[in-house]
């Protein structure tokens, strides 16, 4: 296994919809290994595999609840369903987040509160999840990754603003820009 580098904002990967795992072999395997322990290292509580440089619909999760219950998978052709948005601005407090492809900042940003997620694991088999709260957050979330989102696209204007003077201070925006959880001195 092997700790990757993480695309950052203005790679072309990041802003084009992923493909679909066709087939899965020890490559597709080995891929999602390394996407673990990449999101692991980083550290983040999701990864999607335009995020490593590699345009395939694959995302991996990974959260802890408060009472420390372990949440970790892997999901291939993801498809995705959720409650319509509750009307309103997000609540910067409880309905901000983060990404590995934009590290180092958080944004407020309104998400459905529930939803459907659909797929199949390394086996092949069949997953069907249905989650509220954080969770539903993380799906939604990695779910744009492979459809050519990434969050600071949801963003209000004024936000959607300071995110790009921020992505041009660093340098960002533009392809080949990544970094390496611990090498670089970057994390979400």
């Amino acid at each position: 296994m092997a700790v990757l580098p993480i695309r950052i904002m203005g790679d072309p990967v990041l802003h084009a919809p992923a493909s679909p795992v066709d087939e899965i072999t020890d490559d597709i395997r080995t891929l999602v290994a390394d996407m673990f322990e990449t999101m692991d290292a980083a550290p983040g509580v999701g990864l999607a595999g335009p995020q490593v440089g590699v345009g395939l619909r694959i995302f991996t999760y990974s959260y802890e609840d408060d009472e420390g219950k372990p949440w970790r998978g892997v999901i291939l052709n993801p498809e995705l369903w959720m409650r319509p948005l509750v009307p309103g601005d997000p609540d910067p407090d409880d309905e901000s987040e983060g990404c590995l492809s934009f590290p180092g900042e958080r944004f407020p940003l309104r998400r459905s509160d529930s939803v459907l997620v659909t797929g199949t694991d390394l086996e092949g088999d069949p997953v069907r999840i249905e989650v509220d709260g954080w969770r539903a957050r993380i799906m939604q979330h990695e779910f744009d990754h492979l459809d050519g989102i990434i969050y600071v696209d949801r963003l209000s204007d004024a936000d959607w603003k300071t995110a790009q003077k921020i992505a041009r201070k660093r340098g960002w925006g533009r392809p080949g820009q990544s970094w390496t959880p611990g090498i670089d001195d970057l994390e979400a």
